[in-house]
């Protein structure tokens, strides 16, 4: 019956890892898809979402489970109750990137993103997509080093979307209020994206710790 159990926790923390690797690769295809204008591209992101939401829930069925049939305790309950909040921040992360691509097809046939932006959101989905496979990687090792450098990785990011404000503001924007709109939603998409994955291996933090990693003193044993 244990065993069962144990198996049962190791196939929701495997579903994390792909819900996660799903999410960085939908992340990056959409932002081809934005920048290329690439209409299939953009379609099979959308589409392939329902895949994350569908894992999403069969991990949250399996998590509920688990609580009702052996009411754990301890490290063990912290494990179940930590594994929903993450597949929630990775079923949101799909989302995001679903609203890129969402975006992709709204201007369909002319780029969402004007020339002169193309580099800081290149720059900004290949940054998200990196540290989504940073978490991926992070909840497969329980490394809390690891973990606690996301946080300091995703300052890039928050640099990047100072970047789009900053040419929005600028006397010399001439691509319009529509395309203004368009570029503000979709820096926050990106920036909302890397915050989830910097979530997700906080909760590894705080799985492995018991502590909140915003709590871990310096020179706190990284342990359980």
């Amino acid at each position: 019956m244990r065993e069962a159990y144990h198996e049962e926790l190791a196939t929701i923390s495997a579903g994390l890892v792909e819900m996660a690797r799903l999410v960085g690769s939908a992340i990056g295809r959409a932002t081809t898809a934005l920048l290329d204008a690439d209409l299939p591209l953009a379609e099979s992101v959308i589409s392939a979402d329902t895949k994350v939401d569908d894992l999403q829930r069969e991990l949250e069925d399996r998590a509920i489970a688990l609580l009702a049939r052996q009411q754990p305790v301890a490290t063990d309950l912290r494990t179940i109750v930590t594994s929903l909040r993450m597949s929630a921040d990775l079923e949101r992360s799909g989302d995001l990137a679903a609203h890129v691509a969402k975006l992709a097809r709204l201007r369909f046939p002319e780029p969402a993103v004007p020339v002169d932006l193309h580099r800081t959101i290149l720059e900004m989905g290949q940054l998200a997509q990196r540290l989504m496979a940073q978490a991926a990687e992070v909840l497969i090792t329980q490394d809390v080093e690891a973990a606690l450098q996301l946080e300091q990785d995703d300052d890039r990011m928050d640099e990047l979307h100072r970047t789009i404000f900053q040419h929005l503001m600028d006397d010399r924007w001439k691509h319009g209020v529509e395309t203004a709109v368009d570029v503000t939603l979709v820096g926050r998409y990106y920036e909302r994206f890397a915050d989830h994955a910097v979530a997700v291996a906080q909760r590894v933090v705080y799985l492995v710790t018991g502590e909140h990693a915003d709590e871990l003193a310096p020179d706190t044993p990284l342990t359980p």
